[in-house]
């Protein structure tokens, strides 16, 4: 490695400024942010501190050439050029990680496969041993990232992710990310000058880093090894002083307080504690949040409740809801941090926000904020000097527009006001306003204009109509048509007054066509009397009476409905 190179630190979202101010710390220049990346200017001792000591960063690349290529045969052939004896020797072992944003090369691993047909054609042109590939801990990981046609090939000196510390022995069902936990934390502006508190701390991920940062322990501390260690040019004296600069540790005077409902949750986050060795600063109880006690002092509170995602979540908004309760009326004067998935979840809490920062938790897409709290209203807070709301930024001015010339067309300002257009100045094309047609009064006084629908109140009253007020060309109303002698249409259904009453239809005062009511049947004894003119059957019986009969001597008698005779047949079909 030479004295001075450009190297570049990995991140995830969100998270490039506190990465920017750790590098800074390190003594490392020239530092630029990028997507997801912060690149800087350094040394071997740099880039040592930067595995150790860096809380932020995902892996610590060493960019070793770069190059353009349009196609996977010029990457191999810009690939199968370079030495990379430099690096590696043929008995190694090695991997390829590739990134790629092309339109080129859609496919990241076969990117992979065409450099590492480039690195074994390399050693075996030359007649040496074929290298192997190992995907588990190679001995060189080399890492491929691909811009459109623009190619960087970096050396990785980290191995192994920088968020897989070392200290977790166990886990549960969705552990937060160890880098994701340390941003958080450095973001909220924790460095142990206050008790710390996770109500919800599932493995203890927020626990055991707020204590790292509080005491300053390096979190490469609890890893056994690095890739850069297997380099060629590794220097171990000069990595001994890297971890002897972390061997003094600052003080801790308060305290770190987890708890958990679930119970699997609680034994978890101890034993990754007890393996961390921190067990003397952090404390993890067995209950809910709205069992927890309130603090004695003002602390910070950060906490990652379920989303209902990953976890099952009975309630959410019940759960959300509960979290804003407990927060105003039982951390006053705390500050608190939660990082949740959904808006609706932050909407039930209630609270306003002081600050809100988009982060990616694994792949969702899922918000920080922070809240101010305390008791009372907030305008009584406000005037008592806090800082529940941050002052906001005043606003650029506008750039002025440059006018092009005006126009001839008539813009829509110049028509004549309303009041002109009631006295006659309205153009012609203009659509008459409603102000334009005659009151209500006027027409009742024949002001009526030519064409206009004739108003509800211009037709004559109910009792103008009964002594014949109706005026021409109205329509005749249906009570009219009754009232005419004999005035009913032909077609025209009869209504229900001019059929006779009940009283009438008995006395024989039913009309011609009408349907005879049920009233006007003969009864049942006229039936038998032969009161109806209908068809019988001989004997005088109905059709229904078949099993009636008289004799000639006019008695009734009932014939036997069911035959006595009953016609059998054998089994073999002989009768």
């Amino acid at each position: 490695m030479k004295q001075e190179s450009r190297m570049i630190a990995k991140t995830l979202q969100a998270l490039e400024p506190v990465l920017a101010q750790e590098l800074e710390a390190l003594g490392a220049t020239d530092i630029e942010q990028g997507r997801r990346m912060v690149s800087f200017t350094g040394d071997k001792k740099v880039l040592y501190r930067a595995n150790y000591r860096l809380r932020t960063a995902l892996r610590i690349l060493l960019p070793i050439a770069s190059f353009r290529a349009n196609d996977p045969d010029e990457l191999y052939r810009q690939l199968k050029r370079l030495d990379w004896s430099e690096w590696m020797q043929a008995g190694d072992t090695f991997a390829f990680d590739t990134v790629v944003y092309s339109e080129t090369f859609t496919h990241s691993k076969y990117v992979g496969y065409r450099a590492k047909d480039a690195l074994v054609d390399f050693f075996t042109e030359r007649g040496e041993k074929r290298p192997m590939v190992r995907l588990d801990n190679p001995d060189r990981l080399f890492h491929i990232h691909i811009s459109h046609d623009e190619v960087t090939l970096a050396l990785d000196s980290s191995g192994e992710s920088l968020h897989k510390r070392g200290w977790r022995a166990a886990q549960t069902e969705a552990p937060l990310n160890e880098v994701l936990a340390a941003g958080i934390l450095l973001l909220a502006g924790w460095q142990g000058e206050t008790d710390f508190i996770d109500p919800m701390c599932g493995s203890g991920t927020f626990l055991i880093e707020a204590a790292l940062i509080a005491r300053g322990i390096a979190p490469g501390s609890f890893r056994k090894s690095f890739a850069f260690q297997r380099w060629a040019d590794y220097d171990p004296a000069l990595f001994a002083d890297v971890e002897a600069e972390c061997r003094e540790l600052k003080p801790f005077v308060h305290h770190i307080y987890g708890s958990d409902s679930s119970i699997e949750a609680v034994k978890v986050a101890r034993h990754n504690v007890r393996t961390a060795g921190l067990a003397d600063l952090i404390t993890v109880s067995h209950r809910a949040m709205q069992d927890c006690p309130a603090p004695e002092a003002p602390a910070l509170i950060v906490t990652n409740p379920p989303y209902g995602e990953r976890l099952r979540l009975r309630d959410g908004e019940e759960l959300y809801r509960m979290i804003g309760e407990r927060l105003k009326h039982n951390y006053a004067g705390s500050t608190a941090w939660i990082l949740a998935y959904k808006l609706e979840h932050f909407d039930k809490i209630g609270l306003r926000h002081s600050d809100r920062i988009k982060m990616l938790n694994g792949s969702l897409e899922c918000e920080l904020r922070a809240y101010t709290l305390f008791a009372g209203k907030r305008e009584d807070f406000k005037r008592a000097g806090g800082d529940g709301e941050e002052e906001r930024a005043p606003r650029a001015p506008r750039p002025e527009r440059e006018r092009g010339p005006r126009s001839e067309k008539p813009r829509r300002f110049d028509r004549p006001r309303r009041e002109d257009r009631r006295e006659g100045g309205r153009r012609e094309g203009d659509r008459p306003s409603f102000s334009d047609r005659p009151r209500r009064e006027d027409r009742r006084e024949g002001g009526r204009r030519d064409g206009d629908r004739p108003s509800f109140s211009d037709r004559p009253r109910r009792e103008d109509r009964r002594e014949g007020g109706r005026r021409d060309g109205d329509c005749p109303s249906f009570s009219d048509r009754l009232r005419r002698e004999g005035g009913r249409r032909d077609g025209d259904r009869p209504s229900f007054s001019d059929r006779p009453r009940r009283e009438d239809r008995r006395e024989g005062g039913r009309r011609d066509g009408d349907r005879p009511s049920f009233s006007d049947r003969p009864r049942r004894e006229d039936r038998r009397e032969g009161g109806r003119p209908a068809k019988k059957n001989e004997g005088g019986l109905w059709p229904n009476d078949r099993f009636r009969y008289r004799d000639e001597e006019g008695r009734e008698h009932i014939r036997n409905k069911r035959s006595k005779h009953i016609q059998t047949f054998s089994g073999s079909g002989d009768e």
